[in-house]
């Protein structure tokens, strides 16, 4: 089964749960093919978790949530070492981090040590507890959800969390004809079972194919164009980092991969820029503009004559 099939069931079978929003699922399963973490931000009851359960179920994965709250500690998510008398030693249990989708519900109003200790987590694929190194499971998947920082009890993400994140997006309200169906047949919502498409152990051959597309040199270009403007153009506080960088050429390339093709083009770049860009990005001085970072850098290259 190509990966463009692949997708296209997967993006079927999750709208079943999740109506209405097939771009947002085709960007969650870009994230996720490019080896990613994602972050959803939102108003609350706008489907954040419902997107979650229904990938995990779709793609086979070991589900786990967290609730991310204030008293949270790290050891609450990471597990601990408990002394065991029958083997006169200290033995590790595992905690809900363990597990190979975990969405970090309401992540930014846990306190700035909790959130600290996805880092490890989700750049090196482990977890350290009392000086031991413990491997998570394979693959590992991340989907944080947070709400708007204007609300009581949330806190910023530091930078190098967001960094973190490949992706970042937001789902919004639904569309009216769907919201519609959801007034009038309120016994139908949750009643859509979501069947597995792939189980854990395929996933990871998604990877060869994402891999296997090719840029050539002008789309090279295009990419190093973005990334320059970010750095040099006097706009933004600090500019798209190396890992920046990657994740936008590894984001693209699982696009092109879902749409069928083994190689890149800028409309492949233009269609994950928002969300990979957009929070790793702040305006030097945010009074002097009204479009986000990405509809900004892609007017500014594209008027230079690439893509």
């Amino acid at each position: 089964m190509s990966l463009k099939t692949l997708g296209d069931r997967l993006v079927a079978e999750v709208s079943k749960a999740v109506q209405g929003k097939q771009h947002e699922v085709r960007l969650t399963l870009a994230c996720l093919f490019a080896g990613g973490h994602l972050l959803i931000e939102d108003l609350p009851g706008m489907g954040k978790t419902t997107l979650s359960h229904a990938l995990a179920a779709a793609l086979g994965l070991q589900f786990s949530r967290i609730q991310f709250t204030s008293d949270l500690l790290p050891a609450d998510i990471l597990g601990a070492s408990i002394f065991d008398p029958s083997s006169r030693g200290f033995q590790f249990h595992p905690g809900p981090l363990f597990a190979q989708l975990v969405l970090a519900d309401e992540i930014n109003r846990a306190s700035a040590k909790t959130q600290s200790a996805l880092l490890e987590c989700m750049e090196e694929g482990q977890a350290t507890v009392d000086g031991a190194s413990h491997r998570l499971p394979t693959p590992f998947f991340v989907i944080a959800t947070q709400n708007p920082v204007e609300q009581s009890g949330t806190h910023r993400l530091p930078e190098s969390q967001l960094d973190r994140f490949l992706m970042r997006i937001r789902l919004g309200y639904p569309p009216v004809p769907i919201e519609r169906r959801m007034l009038a047949e309120p016994h139908v919502r949750g009643q859509h079972k979501v069947q597995p498409c792939i189980d854990s152990g395929a996933l990871e051959s998604t990877r060869v194919a994402v891999d296997r597309v090719q840029a050539s040199e002008a789309l090279l270009d295009y990419v190093l164009a973005l990334i320059d403007l970010s750095r040099n153009g006097g706009h933004f506080v600090t500019g798209l980092s190396p890992r920046g960088g990657l994740a936008l050429m590894g984001a693209a390339r699982s696009w092109a991969a879902l749409e069928g093709r083994e190689f890149l083009l800028p409309e492949d770049v233009q269609a994950v820029l928002p969300a990979v860009v957009d929070h790793r990005l702040h305006w030097r001085d945010p009074s002097r503009h009204s479009e986000t970072p990405a509809a900004f850098m892609r007017a500014r290259v594209d008027a230079l004559g690439f893509g």
